[in-house]
């Protein structure tokens, strides 16, 4: 039986605001739980969007963070395909593209982020995708295939995660290229070695690189795509493009009413501040997930309760890219003092709960020992 006095409000339909959502009702909250969605379909994750789902590996229904029926049996309302387009901190109320007003008695912001858009001439063809979404994602499942079956060509402008992943999917047989400012993939994030790495494995399976050029222009006609052009005076034929250029925390509907905004710089990248409880400026309002400067849901939910909680988790990252083979090791990152800041397992398993561990102790480690792999991480 749920009771009506007090209603938590979640806007956002990806994973945070479905974990969110499930932590409240797993905790004992007997209140009404509404979640706020711009997209029709029931909350999902995003990873597979850029892995299995677009490389076809998983389907569909995979994607999701549960059945529809699980909203139903937890007493979970829904309001999909409904933007959340006003915040109103002083009457507690979020108003709905559909003028609907929804009052709150705690709020939890889980709006994720956007794709940056390429500013280029050309970028209103049709050919021309990002992707952040399901909808995305089969787009561009669907184009990849076409190109495959008629020996298209795709360009990527970028070489991070997202730019590689997209590549990985050359397996429907389309070409390849992918455009590049730096001088390697993921040159400000893993560093020239490993990026040598992932040059050599994509190199192995077709895919061009054009390091030390941005896209300047994307041409065509009738709406489609025929060509890419670069500020080196580079020209690579092209049916489709796909701008990989990163993300920016979704921060609109917090900036309105004024709530704190982390720094467009450094680690936080622009995103919703809060407190080690996720606790906005506002103290009915929180925020998790990619809009957030700490994502981490299940522990929003637990601060909305009023239970005492800190943020002191390491962020984890995985990718997906063809099979690496026989490459097995760990990389760390170590600062000047000999402590670890991150650490990057290819093909050893079950090592991510000890690298958390020395992130979190904070102490200088012995570069010799952690490069020994006979010496166990504990």
């Amino acid at each position: 039986m749920v009771d009506a006095h007090r209603t938590f409000v979640i806007v956002g339909g990806g994973l945070a605001g479905a974990k969110a959502a499930e932590t409240l009702r797993a905790e004992g909250f007997a209140g009404r739980v509404i979640l706020i969605c711009d997209e029709r379909d029931h909350p999902y994750e995003r990873p597979p969007l850029s892995k299995g789902f677009l490389s076809g590996s998983q389907e569909r229904d995979s994607v999701f963070v549960h059945g529809p029926g699980w909203y139903v049996q937890a007493h979970i309302e829904l309001h999909l395909g409904q933007p959340a387009v006003h915040l109103d901190q002083e009457a507690k109320s979020v108003r709905l593209g559909d003028g609907t007003r929804i009052h709150y008695d705690r709020l939890l912001l889980a709006t994720g982020a956007e794709p940056r858009r390429l500013e280029v001439p050309g970028t209103h063809l049709v050919a021309v995708h990002h992707l952040r979404r399901l909808a995305h994602a089969e787009r561009l499942r669907g184009v990849l295939a076409s190109l495959g079956r008629g020996n298209g060509h795709l360009v990527i402008a970028g070489a991070g995660w997202i730019g590689l992943e997209v590549a990985a999917a050359r397996g429907y047989g389309a070409e390849v290229t992918i455009v590049e400012p730096e001088q390697g993939p993921l040159h400000t994030v893993v560093g020239p070695e490993l990026g040598a790495l992932f040059t050599d494995l994509h190199g192995s399976h077709g895919v061009r690189f054009h390091f030390g050029a941005r896209l300047t222009e994307i041409t065509g006609q009738d709406g489609m795509v025929l060509a890419a052009r670069t500020d080196d005076g580079e020209e690579h034929p092209a049916h489709a493009a796909h701008a990989a250029i990163g993300a920016a925390p979704r921060t609109a509907l917090a900036e309105a009413p004024g709530l704190e905004i982390a720094p467009r710089t450094g680690p936080a990248r622009g995103g919703i501040a809060v407190d080690a409880g996720l606790r906005t400026s506002d103290p009915d309002v929180f925020a998790a997930g990619d809009a957030a400067a700490f994502p981490l849901p299940q522990l929003a939910a637990r601060a909305m309760l009023g239970q005492d909680v800190t943020y002191d988790r390491v962020p984890y990252f995985f990718s997906d890219q063809y099979d690496v083979g026989k490459r097995d090791f760990i990389g760390f990152w170590l600062d000047a003092r000999g402590r670890l800041l991150a650490g990057m397992n290819v093909n050893v398993w079950d090592v991510t709960e000890p690298i958390q561990a020395l992130i979190r102790a904070g102490v200088p480690l012995d570069p010799e020992a952690l490069a020994d792999p006979s010496v166990p991480l504990p």
